[in-house]
């Protein structure tokens, strides 16, 4: 398979620190791709220790597979997705137990694992991902927010939450959630089409209908994501921004 791949992370406009972290890997044998955003709370320092550990973690535990002669089949691919949220969480969990004044870290971690053209996707938080198509790009993870769940009992409409005050609150996290058990879904890609991850600094700075026209069709990867980084920052983005993009060739 042939992937175009990058990947960017920007303090944003506003911020002093960047407390989100990204990264991707392929697998040796050119069939697999490793792509992990993260975005952390608790203050600049826990924030930043917390993605940093969550992302570390991740790559320590998948990327033995990514190098492995036998292809995981989805059975196997889930479990070690499970394992690798279970370890993030846990090494959070031991530096706040060292360090009592970062008890209230933890993260929004984003995982996906694609083997040939199959996507298998694992996130806790905020943090999303996008399937980018000719029809535009569709979200396909769940916010685990106090508003998304206003949002599915009937409290507030989709159109009223950017005006919440409390929007962000997160209703999930790892190392800040007693159960890391990632949400989990498949995606099937067709030649042309991929996957964004992007940390809410992009959601929050640049509506979903303006990125295919900001990415342009049939970009790079890598110029695709720095116009996305670049409007958001041109728009005043008062979040941290990050985006990593992964597109299927043709």
């Amino acid at each position: 398979m042939d992937y175009d791949i990058a990947g960017d992370s920007h303090v944003g406009s506003v911020r002093q620190t960047n407390q989100d972290r990204v990264d991707w890997r392929r697998g040796h044998d050119g069939r697999q791709v490793l792509l992990v955003l993260a975005d952390g709370m608790g203050g600049h320092q826990g924030g930043e220790m917390a993605s940093q550990l969550a992302v570390a973690a991740v790559l320590d535990s998948l990327l033995p597979a990514l190098s492995a002669s036998v292809v995981p089949d989805s059975v196997a691919v889930r479990e070690r997705l499970d394992a690798a949220f279970s370890l993030a969480a846990a090494r959070i969990q031991e530096e706040q137990a060292r360090e009592p004044r970062l008890e209230k870290m933890g993260t929004t971690l984003v995982v996906v694992w694609v083997i040939d053209s199959t996507a298998f996707i694992a996130h806790i938080g905020d943090s999303r991902c996008y399937l980018i198509a000719d029809t535009g790009p569709r979200c396909l993870t769940r916010d685990d927010t106090v508003v998304q769940n206003m949002i599915e009992d009937g409290s507030i409409s989709a159109a009223e939450a950017p005006r919440v005050p409390f929007r962000n609150v997160l209703t999930r996290a790892v190392g800040a959630s007693d159960d890391a058990t990632p949400s989990f879904r498949v995606q099937e890609l067709a030649p042309g089409e991929g996957l964004l991850l992007c940390s809410d600094g992009l959601t929050g700075a640049l509506p979903e209908a303006r990125w295919a026209e900001i990415m342009g069709q049939g970009a790079e990867a890598d110029d695709a994501v720095q116009a996305l980084i670049d409007q958001s920052l041109e728009n005043g983005a008062g979040d941290n921004v990050s985006v990593v993009l992964m597109m299927l060739k043709d």
